[in-house]
């Protein structure tokens, strides 16, 4: 079946890799999810990759610490995640090539641009690490900006949760799911989506959100070739 989008960006929450450890790399897990990547790039999509740190580090909870010396260490550990997913990838034959926003040449190139697009157009898969570089931002801003500027269709959040809900599913077991929701009552609303500043610049970029469960998968696959599982934020 032929995939509804030529270029992706997919976000990956760090907590995902960890799977039911809750903590560190759970290389089953992270086997299958890029498992269901690689038969995404397998159908011709051009696919870029963001990846949260929270499996390792959450900075925000790091009580006393300088909120810019914490969010550094939450950019190493989204560069250990997109290693490792890079590693995983490429064991399933995979072309991959991982970029960073803070130069560290022997691990990992330089972000660039043109590059990543030139990777992409290549049908490489391209993992961007550390964020955007910057401290007081988000991996969902990572992602907004990245998408922004590859000109990606759509950002696809793979998330532990199976779309939006008007409130926390796991605490309220009357919230109501989203089918589609514009970006306007995301923010009005203050749904738990993305951050304001990453649903802010995909709004003004007219770049929509698909959010699905990674409970299963290939679920990846299904939204590739257009189902409408989950949630669809648009502009």
């Amino acid at each position: 079946m032929q995939a509804k989008y030529s270029r992706v960006l997919l976000k990956l929450s760090g907590e995902a890799l960890a799977g039911e450890k809750h903590f560190g790399l759970n290389n089953d897990v992270i086997r299958d999810i890029c498992s269901s990547v690689k038969k995404c790039a397998d159908m011709g999509v051009q696919i870029g990759i963001v990846v949260g740190g929270g499996n390792f580090w959450r900075g925000r909870t790091s009580e006393g610490m300088d909120r810019t010396r914490a969010d550094h260490i939450g950019m190493l550990a989204t560069q250990m995640n997109a290693l490792a997913v890079a590693d995983a990838l490429e064991q399933l034959g995979a072309t991959v090539r991982v970029q960073s926003a803070i130069h560290m040449n022997t691990i990992a190139e330089p972000y660039i641009r043109n590059r990543a697009v030139r990777h992409l157009e290549k049908g490489r898969i391209v993992i961007f690490g550390c964020g955007t570089g910057n401290p007081f931002c988000s991996t969902d801003s990572a992602a907004a900006l990245r998408a922004a500027e590859i000109d990606a269709d759509v950002i696809l959040k793979a998330t532990m949760v199976d779309g939006v809900y008007d409130s926390d599913p796991k605490k309220n077991p009357n919230a109501v799911k989203y089918d589609t929701v514009t970006f306007d009552e995301v923010l009005s609303k203050e749904l738990k989506v993305m951050d304001s500043t990453a649903a802010s610049m995909c709004r003004e970029n007219n770049i929509p959100i698909h959010v699905f469960s990674l409970e299963n998968p290939d679920t990846m696959v299904e939204v590739m070739q257009g189902s409408n599982v989950g949630t669809i934020v648009t502009p």
